[in-house]
């Protein structure tokens, strides 16, 4: 049988590879340390599970419309409002099976064959490969971790041909943890307008911020950058919700039109359950937010703390999301009992086989330096995990 070109232009997530892998030896007895999971270890707040239980105890068990039910788009119009001033219609907003699967459709209804899309570098691993799905080109803007991963508008705009599409804006960032000030983000969407292109603002990390760091969606900048703005979210980081499958879209119509046509083509509706907790979430989910975020924070400074204390380990401290990113350019070319660590996927295989603590290369992120850690997870896993990171590097030579 012949495959279809794009299937051979893509492999499987990384993150979520390494997730199972790690998943799998736990399974088998082994004592893992797992920081490869991208999502919180919290559980979902009561008020939200409770929304669900009466969703199926009162038989919300059926289709709802492709996009969503309209108590959770107006929910989500009236979140956007309120948090960023921005204004939709509901046919200006789709709710999809996660922030991901709205990426997918975005990618499925703006991009064709010859199209490119700016992607900055370090980078989501299924930004590039839903885009390759999608017969178009990932063009990779370059970043400088010295810079704190800032975007540099004039190296930006030099990448911009006249098959440019898009460009991906995502802060706080997975994997960096870094986050863009208005100023940046001012400099993008003038660029965006004067080019003529759409800006991809994935904000699924906007509510988990430290360090006074504050959330500003680039579509708030007027109504000229809005209509040229995609805004993705979801409920899978802010409320511990990754399981329940719910993002959301919203931006210019015809687009949102479009995609919501695919929606009905391929996956029809979200979970209707999931839909109902989602409503619950966006309402009542800010005082569990800040406890997170206040025990992410806490997390944070322990594991970052600990990493820059390790001879060959730096890591800058994240604004935002729940990495740490810390570049090992000190220990690659060095020894271990079982070969040279050349590349980061070389030393995240020595430290899932040789001391069972599961990290995600710098690879597929766009980086031949660094590692990916996600602290989410707890404070005696973090600091078991990092007890052993130091005894693996001390034995590289």
């Amino acid at each position: 049988m012949k495959l279809a070109a794009r299937a051979g232009r893509i492999v499987p997530s990384p993150t979520l590879a390494m997730a199972a892998t790690a998943k799998a030896m736990a399974a088998r007895g082994i004592d893992v340390v797992d920081f490869s999971s991208g999502e919180p270890d919290f559980d979902t707040p009561e008020p939200v599970k409770a929304a669900a239980e009466a969703a199926i105890r009162a038989g919300f068990t059926k289709y709802t419309p492709s996009s969503g039910i309209d108590e959770l788009r107006q929910t989500i119009i009236d979140k956007l409002q309120a948090e960023q001033g921005l204004r939709y219609e509901k046919s200006q907003v789709v709710v999809s099976c996660g922030a991901k699967h709205s990426l997918y459709n975005l990618a499925e209804a703006l991009l064709e064959a010859g199209d490119e899309v700016i992607i900055p570098v370090p980078y989501w691993v299924s930004y590039a490969d839903q885009i390759l799905l999608n017969d178009a080109t990932p063009v990779f803007l370059p970043t400088r971790e010295e810079d704190g991963y800032a975007i540099d508008a004039h190296e930006l705009e030099r990448l911009i041909t006249t098959r440019t599409k898009a460009i991906i804006v995502n802060s706080p960032g997975n994997p960096t943890g870094a986050t863009y000030d208005r100023a940046t983000l001012e400099r993008l969407a003038e660029l965006a307008l004067r080019r003529d292109l759409l800006l991809i603002s994935d904000e699924i990390y906007e509510k988990i911020l430290y360090d006074g760091a504050t959330h500003t969606s680039i579509a708030s900048l007027g109504p000229e950058v809005a209509a040229r703005t995609v805004v993705i979210n979801g409920v899978s980081k802010a409320y511990a919700m990754t399981g329940w499958r719910i993002g959301y879209a919203a931006g210019p119509k015809d687009l949102l039109t479009a995609m919501a046509n695919i929606q009905s083509q391929s996956t029809s509706n979200p979970c209707s359950i999931s839909q109902k907790a989602a409503v619950v979430a966006l309402r009542e989910g800010g005082v569990f937010i800040e406890k997170m975020v206040t025990e992410f924070d806490r997390r944070r400074r322990v594991m970052v703390a600990r990493l820059n204390a390790m001879p060959g380990v730096r890591c800058r401290m994240p604004t935002g999301a729940f990495y740490a990113f810390p570049n090992m350019s000190g220990l690659l070319g060095r020894q271990s009992p079982s070969g040279t660590i050349a590349t980061p996927t070389d030393l995240a295989n020595y430290l899932l086989q040789a001391f069972k603590v599961a990290v995600v290369p710098g690879e597929p992120f766009g980086s031949t330096q660094h590692i990916r850690l996600s602290y989410a997870t707890s404070m005696e896993t973090i600091v078991r995990g990092m007890d052993r990171l130091d005894a693996a590097f001390k034995q590289l030579t």
